[in-house]
């Protein structure tokens, strides 16, 4: 891509995206080395995140001439102790061939506006530690790391 602004559309994500989001999902699963236990299809998009109600996850994308080039999923934390709910920010992810282009930053201006709109008092995301330059992204948005608490995970296996 040039280094010249692009005109880009950021919109609550539709059914008719499911497809898209999902390719930009298996990127992301690439980019953070965890496509070996991908489980996503394109269907469980479509019913998760738009059939389903409520839904399991929201997204917005980001498109430029009509192609999605970047989104990001969220769901909402309806309690916590703020008595205020919060969003969690699941995913977020921009086509290789788009980036340096402040997509990432209009899909986050997004979400804030989602999270004011909801009343919500904070977003809420974990990123990868060895992920400088998604680190430096957030930082430069006003985000700061949270170091008050560990991530665990206790996994389930059938």
């Amino acid at each position: 891509m040039s280094t010249e602004q692009l005109i880009i559309n950021v919109r609550k994500a539709e059914a008719s995206d499911s497809d898209k989001i999902w390719i930009l999902m298996k990127e992301l699963a690439v980019f953070e080395h965890y496509i070996d236990s991908f489980a996503i299809t394109p269907e469980i998009v479509l019913e998760s995140g738009f059939k389903k109600s409520p839904p399991d996850f929201y997204s917005i994308v980001a498109e430029h001439d009509s192609v999605i080039v970047g989104m990001l999923v969220y769901y909402f934390l309806p309690y916590t102790a703020q008595n205020k709910p919060s969003i969690y920010l699941k995913e977020l992810y921009v086509d290789q061939n788009y980036r340096g282009q402040k997509i990432g930053e209009q899909l986050m201006v997004a979400l804030r506006t989602e999270a004011e709109n909801n009343n919500c008092g904070q977003i809420k995301w974990t990123v990868a530690p060895w992920n400088e330059a998604g680190k430096k992204f957030y930082e430069r948005l006003g985000a700061n790391e949270n170091t008050e608490w560990l991530n665990y995970e206790w996994n389930i296996s059938k």
